[in-house]
């Protein structure tokens, strides 16, 4: 095999490659001759068929498979030889090559181009400074968990007379009220999917329903109808819907009010607890394990930031190429679907073109410092961890978990998928134990708002 090197310009190379013909028709030969002998064909004895006969009907598979195989050897040989590590799969030119005349007195010549991986020096992490946020959980927060939980679990009483007689005229639906309703939605007189309800429950002067829809329910008495108009928010769910006006015919039928239960042991052993203090300690426990996420997920972006100032190296065009067409390619989809950012609606396309190049480009960077971190480490993803990550994604799709293990099973490519999250966080983990981390106490605001821009590593 002989190969010269046609191009080193930065992080390209690219290679010629050629191997005798002489090395091929003994592969060939060897590979008709093994198959002969397995081969059953009629007039002929098992395992005898004549190397001719095997040539004239198998030899164009066979001298396909014999390039593939050739060329895949051949350039994993080149990258051995010369310890390269190549950022993507070579692409492979066989120019006007004829597979199925190989070995006839051609020499098989192609072309080998490749980016490499380029080199990383990793940074001192311990001189990576960062802040850990830490919110405590407020009590008056679990209190209105609580409250809401109680109204949840509310019963709904009819009126007595005397509750009745005690309001005198106003007997029809008030603030604090629940008002049973059967309504009809209509848009320009039309009724559309989804705009009917039968014995819904209303709060009056509550919230849920759409704006000015439980106001104009006030007075109404059970037995009586009418007709409201109402115009659907611009952020509506559902689009058809968005910012469009329409009537409701509604017909009350009964009212009554809400008996919200006391917060106690009683409501507690209700709903599977034996204390009023079990149930608080739940609700702290969950806004804690809310708060620690999210604090997880900002200190995770303060460490990128800052390991991001560090990945300077040149990135692979074919990598930045990959990565800004799959950016570019949701952002089109979000254009048509008109949910655009702000930032980007009045910029042209060149612009954003720029902007989004420079992302994936950082993107890329940071992928590789997380994966030379990862290799220096010895840092891997375990099957047990893969297997784990497999149970909790197909715990999402509740009673179909088992199809889900086998979907797994039967396409290991998108089990696999799962594999990249799970590194990724093993290398900021690593990371983080070796940076210096301090706490930060914030509130819940702070916590939820933007992050600052990048700060500067150490």
């Amino acid at each position: 095999m002989q190969v010269t090197e046609t191009l080193s310009d930065g992080l390209k190379r690219a290679f010629a490659v050629v191997v005798p013909a002489a090395d091929i028709e003994s592969r060939k030969t060897e590979r008709l001759t093994s198959l002969g002998k397995t081969l059953r064909l009629p007039g002929f004895r098992p395992g005898k068929v004549p190397l001719p006969v095997v040539r004239q009907r198998y030899g164009t598979a066979v001298s396909a498979e014999v390039v593939e195989e050739t060329v895949n050897e051949a350039t994993r040989q080149v990258l051995t030889d010369r310890g390269l590590r190549p950022a993507q799969q070579p692409k492979v030119d066989l120019g006007g090559y004829d597979p199925s005349k190989a070995g006839v007195g051609t020499d098989l010549a192609f072309n080998v181009e490749l980016e490499l991986l380029p080199e990383i020096t990793l940074p001192d992490f311990g001189a990576i400074s960062l802040a850990r946020p830490k919110v405590e959980v407020d009590p008056a927060e679990v209190d209105t968990a609580l409250a809401n939980l109680a109204k949840a679990n509310r019963d709904l009483i009819d009126f007595s007379e005397e509750e009745l007689a005690a309001r005198g005229e106003n007997t029809g639906a008030a603030d604090g009220d629940v008002l049973t309703i059967d309504f009809v939605g209509k848009i320009d007189g039309v009724e559309f999917p989804g705009g009917a309800g039968t014995d819904t429950h209303v709060d009056i002067g509550g919230t849920g329903f759409i704006p000015g829809f439980a106001e104009q329910l006030a007075g109404l008495r059970p037995g009586e109808a009418r007709t409201i108009e109402v115009t659907f928010p611009v952020d509506y769910g559902t689009a058809t819907l968005a910012g469009k006006a329409a009537t409701f015919d509604v017909t009350a039928k009964q009212l009554r009010r809400p008996a919200v239960p006391e917060i106690d042991d009683a409501l507690a052993t209700k709903l599977g607890f034996q204390t009023v203090d079990e149930l608080r300690q739940l609700f702290s426990d969950r806004s804690r394990r809310e708060y620690d996420g999210l604090a997880r997920v900002r200190l995770k972006r303060q460490l990128l930031d800052a390991l991001a100032l560090f990945a300077t190296f040149e990135a692979p065009q074919g990598m930045v190429d990959l990565e800004f067409g799959q950016i570019w390619q949701r952002l089109e989809a979000d254009r048509s679907a008109g949910r655009l950012d702000d930032d980007d609606k009045d910029k042209d396309d060149d612009t954003l073109k720029a902007e989004y190049r420079a992302i994936a480009e950082r993107r890329v960077r940071l992928g590789l410092l997380l994966a030379e971190i990862g290799r220096i480490n010895n840092l891997t993803v375990t099957q047990e961890e893969l297997t784990r990550a497999m149970r909790e994604q197909a715990s999402r799709y509740p009673g179909q978990e088992a199809q889900m293990m086998e979907f797994f099973q039967k396409y290991p490519q998108m089990a696999d998928n799962l594999r990249g999250p799970i590194f990724e966080e093993k290398v900021v983990d690593f990371v983080l134990e070796l940076a210096r981390v301090e706490d930060q106490a914030m509130t819940v605001a702070e916590l939820m708002a933007e992050p600052p821009s990048p700060a500067a590593a150490g």
